[in-house]
């Protein structure tokens, strides 16, 4: 008899705060148990290694992300809703799933190596390719400026959404919503004063 869906989720979200904290490399089997309130074999009930575990939060985080931003797209917004929606989705996601994220930032270049791992380059590569997507057609529509340099940009922007998983806590003051409002502010008009 298998696990009810929702101690398979438990099970995978401790692990996820786990492999968080401590890395993937440094993360036991045992230790996830004990984290779980279980014997480290019967963990193996549940999951055949570590590498199911961390592959399982890692697929489930990027499936939903690459789902969200899919409808995202799907929505046919302009270029600056298309961004704001992207970015509110990602803020969403680091609210959600905020240790895979870290999980995801830390070890990716390192389980990317591994064939088991390959999707984790494969999700990295589209995600890419809908922001620059999103920021040509920005562009080309006029509304972003036709000097940005689309691949900085990109980077800038990534980097900037996806960092917010190391400081921020869910059930905190700000709503991934506030904390989206507050960086497009940031990054679609800038911080200095306007000229009246």
């Amino acid at each position: 008899m298998s696990a009810s869906p929702e101690r398979r989720r438990e099970l995978l979200d401790t692990a996820a705060d786990v492999f968080a904290a401590q890395g993937y490399d440094a993360t036991t089997v045992r230790r996830i148990a004990d984290a779980a309130g279980m014997l480290a074999g019967s963990l193996y009930y549940h999951f055949d290694s570590k590498d199911s575990i961390v592959e399982e939060i890692l697929r489930g985080f990027l499936d939903e992300l690459g789902d969200r931003y899919d409808t995202v797209l799907a929505a046919g917004l302009g270029p600056r809703a298309t961004m704001r929606a992207l970015v509110t989705e990602s803020f969403r996601e680091i609210d959600r799933h905020g240790s895979a994220v870290a999980i995801f930032q830390k070890e990716s270049k390192t389980l990317a190596a591994r064939e088991r791992f390959a999707f984790l380059a494969a999700s990295q590569r589209k995600f890419e390719q809908t922001w620059l997507a999103t920021l040509r057609e920005g562009v080309a529509a006029g509304a972003f400026r036709a000097d940005l340099d689309i691949r900085l940009t990109y980077r800038f922007v990534r980097d900037t959404v996806w960092v917010a998983a190391s400081w921020y806590r869910p059930g905190g003051r700000y709503s991934p919503e506030d904390i989206a409002r507050e960086y497009l502010a940031t990054v679609l008009d800038g911080i200095a004063q306007q000229p009246s």
